[in-house]
């Protein structure tokens, strides 16, 4: 998937090494793993996120180089529903227009290419940046699944959010006008906020 800012492609052991330099231990708070030690120890997480058959990770490349991971999830064809998670942005991604355009390159595949009607975001309720970006783009809060999990020890909460194919004509509509060239000053400072 190729954007204006953005380009997303299967994640692959050497993006591992454009990654680490960039990685910082929050990152890794709400995760499933992580923190990690060593640079060896993260590329071999790379590589077996790589080789997933039951998700699909992807690399988020910014002039070529990656700068976070994404993946889909959960799919399940019967009732054409899936999930995006594993979310990580570094630095030289978050809150930038390459992030946004990420998000909306994956819900544009998800609806118009896998044509399915339910798109859903899940994360750790205490995750608050999380459940800001979910609401900013478009996903619809649904409720607190409590003491949904255990992870790294600690329960978890989960908050659930989705999208819907019914919903997604409009949204579509947001985000283009949002991610077009006459949003942004030279600067990239935005003129308008997509929540708007």
């Amino acid at each position: 998937m190729t954007g204006r800012y953005v380009t997303l492609e299967p994640l692959q052991v050497q993006h591992a090494a454009h990654l680490w330099p960039l990685l910082e231990d929050h990152l890794w708070d709400y995760m499933f793993d992580g923190p990690f030690a060593t640079e060896s120890e993260f590329t071999e997480s790379i590589q077996r996120k790589a080789q997933a058959t039951d998700l699909r990770f992807l690399a988020l490349l910014v002039k070529q180089q990656a700068v976070g991971i994404a993946s889909f999830m959960r799919d399940e064809p019967k009732h054409r529903v899936i999930e995006v998670g594993n979310i990580v942005f570094t630095s030289a991604l978050q809150r930038s227009t390459a992030a946004t355009e990420a998000m909306f390159l994956m819900a544009k595949y998800v609806f118009e290419e896998l044509q399915y009607r339910r798109y859903e975001w899940k994360c750790n309720a205490l995750n608050l940046p999380s459940r800001r970006a979910a609401e900013r783009l478009g996903f619809t809060f649904e409720g607190i699944f409590r003491q949904h999990m255990i992870v790294k020890g600690q329960n978890r909460d989960t908050a659930w959010f989705s999208m819907l194919d019914t919903e997604w004509p409009a949204r579509k509509v947001e985000f283009e006008r949002w991610l077009h060239p006459s949003n942004f000053t030279e600067d990239g400072t935005q003129l308008t906020h997509l929540s708007q």
